[in-house]
């Protein structure tokens, strides 16, 4: 894969190259000289094949855990959000220390507390990670999902955007089983405050513990607001929002 130069930008395929436009930039690639067919069926492409089914595996891990949240990440999510997140579930599938090769996937690998660690403290967001808004200490209650945050002084305690006037939290207890790709999630009520010097403790409870049975995701959701004549916007689509799940079990 090339990046194109110069004033003139082409899109489309032009004998054996397809140029296109990304975020990037314009870019130029040539085509595979590898059938498909060759791949789905040459001894030779067997480690191919494997890799493939197991990148597929995880992308398709991703999109369950992305499925789950969805209504959280509209307001809180980046552009690259899907690949960042498949790669981090293709770490995962390595912990499947039980499969052949080829047939790893996120389920089993998952079941390793050293691969789940590997999605907490993950952002949704990769523009405003949680670490770097939210200051105040807080803690997270496994048995119902609750997230406290004792001792909160917006003023003091978060990093908000330019001409933000207000803030607000939102927690998510998420239950995702990744071997039937099923999912279930319960919200807590929006906090929402002035960034002010008022001390206010928050505390985030979702509605009901999630039915079904899976690996338990703990969320949190910051996002900002700009109060004009009393009606509340949100700052630039969102892109200063926060979605990072802060515990998993």
């Amino acid at each position: 894969m090339a990046k194109l130069k110069g004033i003139l930008k082409i899109e489309g395929t032009l004998q054996d190259m397809t140029f296109y436009k990304t975020q990037d930039g314009h870019l130029v690639k040539t085509k595979s000289g590898v059938s498909a067919d060759r791949i789905a069926n040459d001894p030779n492409f067997q480690r191919t094949r494997e890799n493939g089914s197991e990148f597929g595996s995880a992308a398709t891990a991703g999109k369950v855990l992305r499925n789950a949240v969805r209504t959280l990440m509209m307001n809180a999510a980046d552009n690259r959000i899907t690949s960042r997140l498949t790669q981090v579930m293709t770490q995962i599938k390595n912990y499947d220390t039980t499969s052949l090769r080829g047939d790893r996937t996120v389920a089993i690998g998952i079941a390793d507390p050293v691969a789940l660690a590997l999605l907490i403290d993950f952002d949704f967001n990769d523009s405003a990670a949680l670490g770097g808004v939210l200051f105040a200490p807080f803690t997270v209650t496994g048995a119902t999902g609750a997230i406290d945050i004792p001792a909160f002084t917006p003023i003091n305690d978060v990093s908000y955007p330019t001409g933000a006037t207000h803030v607000s939290f939102k927690s998510a207890y998420a239950v995702v089983d990744f071997a039937s790709e099923t999912s279930a999630i319960e919200y807590s009520p929006v906090t929402n405050l002035p960034i002010d010097g008022t001390n206010t403790p928050v505390t985030l409870t979702p509605a009901a513990v999630p039915a079904g049975a899976g690996i338990k995701f703990y969320l949190i959701l910051v996002e900002f607001f700009q109060s004009v004549n009393g009606v509340q916007y949100s700052l630039k689509n969102g892109s200063y929002n926060v979605l990072n799940i802060v515990d998993a079990a």
